[in-house]
């Protein structure tokens, strides 16, 4: 077991050492997962995982990996699906361009959901779909489009649950245990490390999808990240959050209506 303190000289020497920021990540996740991580490598001893966390960018690397971490799938909460297909989607459609920004993207499994959307209401063309994230190795995953065939089932599912009316395995090759999704999605992609913790807004979004990523934040480190998407939502842009998070607590909820009791909002201004 890690003591507070030395949690603390890992998160600042990471700063330090590597310019990567967990200041503002829940202490209680980021130890956890230190944790993990220590009894994984078998670095129990604080003074080992220290050295070699500064001393190897290697170890460094997969230390990122661990921490950042998400559980995803394809069409998560069908009925956040839903609505995206049947209320925001042809409001989008009457724009001459759309972006699209999901942050901490993880290993893209939803960003494929959208530009199958996208697909299946003739905007795609049209569409510009921005995935970041923290981790590295995440985003070197999701830029290859290939996903688990074991989990396509799930993936139908979930699709058919959202509305969707094709046969899901047009959209993907089967090879081997493998499934990769036709390039026409990946060519509308553009995937780029970022920080939410340090780093700015990069440009101007029709929609913002961040689901399942600020549960790991603290309270100071939250209401950073929804100014950094409130500077970068167009007016009247959407901004979808995951199932436990909100804006509620935070000041930029004046600048945004709430769909119902969904965990969507639309920027007024």
């Amino acid at each position: 077991m890690l003591s507070d303190s030395e949690i603390e000289v890992l998160i600042n020497d990471a700063h330090e050492y590597y310019g990567f920021d967990f200041g503002g990540y829940s202490r209680a996740s980021f130890k956890r997962r230190i944790e993990r991580l220590a009894q994984m490598d078998g670095l129990t001893d604080f003074h080992k995982l220290l050295s070699k966390m500064r001393t190897d960018p290697e170890f460094f690397k997969h230390m990122v990996e661990e921490i950042t971490v998400n559980v995803t799938e394809m069409f998560r909460d069908p009925h956040v699906y839903k609505i995206l297909r049947d209320e925001i989607l042809p409001v989008l459609a009457t724009k001459p361009f759309i972006r699209i920004w999901h942050a901490g993207c993880s290993t893209g499994e939803e960003v494929f959901s959208m530009a199958i959307l996208l697909k299946e209401a003739n905007l795609l063309k049209k569409s510009l779909l921005y995935a970041t994230d923290l981790n590295p190795s995440a985003l070197s995953n999701a830029k290859k489009g290939i996903f688990p065939l074991r989990m396509m089932k799930q993936y139908s599912e979930n699709y058919i649950a959202s509305g969707g009316i094709k046969d899901f395995s047009d959209y993907y090759i089967a090879n081997y245990d493998r499934a990769k999704f036709s390039e026409e999605f990946s060519d509308k992609m553009v995937f780029s490390q970022h920080n939410l913790v340090s780093d700015s807004s990069f440009n101007e979004f029709d929609m913002i999808l961040c689901r399942n990523v600020m549960i790991y934040f603290d309270k100071e480190l939250q209401d950073r990240a929804l100014h950094l998407f409130d500077d970068s939502l167009a007016k009247l842009g959407y901004l979808v959050l995951g199932t436990k998070e909100t804006i509620k607590y935070s000041n930029v909820q004046p600048l945004f209506e709430q769909l119902r009791k969904e965990k969507i909002w639309k920027k007024l201004k």
